[in-house]
């Protein structure tokens, strides 16, 4: 089992920033970082750019809440009665909110520190103060990871780009010749999930799909040898975990040194033991999958 070493004892010379690891591997390269840093200069200043910018997009969400840019007059009971929310712009603002406070409650619990109120400015406000600590520590790059993440979606939500299908594999359904496929770029939760091209009926939500996966592993299944066998260690990442189980990344960084889970490390970046998760999170899966 992989120790964490605290925040000035990291020995990582190569960026683990989200923008460097998309970049070119010959660019990566001459990426470095300073003493003690998980993140280079320019992840560290676009982290602090996204932290400036999520307050005014959590407001700019706001305003689309009933379909309009107009900021609406508040009322008291609640939304006029057939006003239609914007169920985007409400997940945006839901996720930036929960992914802020998460983190702050990193920062808060390991530094023994007072959180800050439970707003996007101050939140952002009070992770940008500890922003040096946070790209020394050694969750840097699944913070770079999740900010830049809520970043890109709540900007999804006023221009939102085409959404593509990737394949996922052979349908489980017995007797059924479709192929199964899943949505990304797409901020309409109605558009995620599981599908598959020949039944539209053979769905599976985001949170199946560790079972799903499970029936496509079994022996028989296309794509899996008739007879059975021991499968390779299963690795999951924070942003897997936070996905499947409907928890914030920085939850889940605590989750792991909380329950000792498995931790392999590549590029930079953490992956826990499929095995250790789900003992862990089991319950909130089950949940889940009974709604």
């Amino acid at each position: 089992m992989t120790t964490e070493t605290s925040c000035a004892a990291a020995t990582t010379t190569v960026c683990v920033g989200t923008a460097c690891r998309e970049t070119h591997t010959a660019e990566r390269a001459a990426c470095r970082v300073a003493s003690g840093y998980r993140l280079c200069p320019r992840c560290q200043a676009g982290l602090r750019s996204a932290l400036r910018n999520l307050p005014a997009l959590y407001e700019e969400c706001g305003l689309l809440l009933t379909g309009s840019r107009t900021p609406q007059e508040k009322t008291s009971g609640g939304p006029l009665p057939g006003m239609r929310l914007n169920g985007r712009a409400v997940e945006a603002r839901s996720a930036v909110l929960r992914g802020l406070a998460s983190w702050a409650g990193l920062v808060a619990g390991e530094r023994t520190l007072t959180a800050p109120r439970r707003t996007v400015p101050a939140l952002a406000m009070f992770l940008e103060h500890h922003l040096d600590w946070l790209c020394r520590h050694p969750a840097a790059a699944d913070f770079s990871y999740e900010l830049g993440r809520l970043e890109r979606a709540a900007r999804r939500i006023a221009s939102p780009a085409q959404p593509r299908r990737v394949p996922v594999g052979r349908c489980v359904e017995p007797g059924c010749p479709g192929t199964l496929s899943t949505t990304v770029d797409t901020g309409r939760s109605e558009e995620r999930g599981i599908r598959c091209d020949a039944v539209p009926e053979h769905r599976w939500e985001e949170h199946q799909w560790l079972h799903l996966r499970e029936r496509m592993r079994q022996p028989g299944h296309p794509g899996q040898p008739a007879h059975g066998g021991n499968h390779p260690p299963r690795w999951l990442s924070p942003q897997a975990v936070s996905r499947l189980w409907g928890i914030p990344s920085g939850s889940v960084y605590r989750l792991a040194s909380q329950h000792e889970w498995e931790r392999h490390r590549k590029d930079g970046r953490t992956y826990y033991a499929e095995a250790d998760v789900r003992r862990t999170l089991s319950h909130r899966k089950d949940s889940r999958t009974e709604r």
